[in-house]
């Protein structure tokens, strides 16, 4: 009777914790972040002779759409960035551009990410675009029924990545506005594979107005 009693404490007690897991209340609340913070982040260019440049430069004049990648092969986030390049045509219409960040650039990560996404890629040594309060998912991703969902949606959709690199701090995916307009939709993953709502990109990306109105406003 002691046993059963042991067992039946112990698979309750496993189950209470699956239950808590999949729940938001353990999840790191994301900080939204200032304009100011993000137009000083320093980013890099990709090639051999990196340039460095403040981020505000991306979207001073016309706004930008800008995806912060988790990691370039995993394939949740190359299943996000291919739906945002499917945007490319309609954001070219508006006259916004669409940019990548990555937090690291590693071996052929980026120039295999490339296929999926229809924009410039920069990177940002030092995870400011993570921030301001860098979150991670790590074991708790593998027990969240929403991630085993996202998981079988981009296998059904046919995209395959490996393990290489940094996956564990969080992404996110912003509009931003030319000049001061500021930010007009901050999407901050919850979860490995909580991918930003397309709708929602391109109603953002529709508020952006030209820079000439934006300067006079200040």
């Amino acid at each position: 009777m002691g046993m059963w009693s042991i067992g039946a404490g112990a698979i309750g007690a496993a189950a209470l914790a699956l239950l808590l897991a999949n729940t938001d209340m353990f999840l790191a609340k994301p900080h939204k972040a200032a304009l100011e913070y993000l137009e000083d982040i320093d980013l890099k260019t990709l090639e051999k002779d990196a340039v460095t440049f403040k981020a505000k430069a991306l979207w001073e004049k016309n706004g930008a759409v800008i995806m912060a990648v988790r990691r370039p092969g995993c394939f949740l986030c190359r299943e996000e960035a291919a739906d945002l390049s499917s945007l490319r045509s309609r954001l070219d219409e508006l006259g916004v551009p669409l940019y990548a960040v990555v937090k690291e650039h590693i071996k052929n990560e980026v120039k295999d990410f490339q296929p999926y996404f229809k924009g410039e890629i920069f990177l940002d040594e030092e995870k400011k675009f993570y921030g301001p309060q860098r979150r991670k998912m790590v074991f708790m991703g593998f027990v969240r029924l929403g991630v085993w969902r996202n998981f079988f949606r981009a296998w059904n959709g046919g995209f395959s990545g490996n393990l290489e690199g940094e996956g564990f701090i969080l992404g996110g995916v912003f509009v931003m506005g030319p000049g001061k307009q500021g930010i007009l939709l901050e999407h901050r993953e919850k979860e490995f594979g909580d991918k930003v709502n397309l709708t929602s990109v391109l109603e953002a990306a529709r508020k952006i107005r030209p820079q000439t109105s934006a300067s006079e406003e200040k």
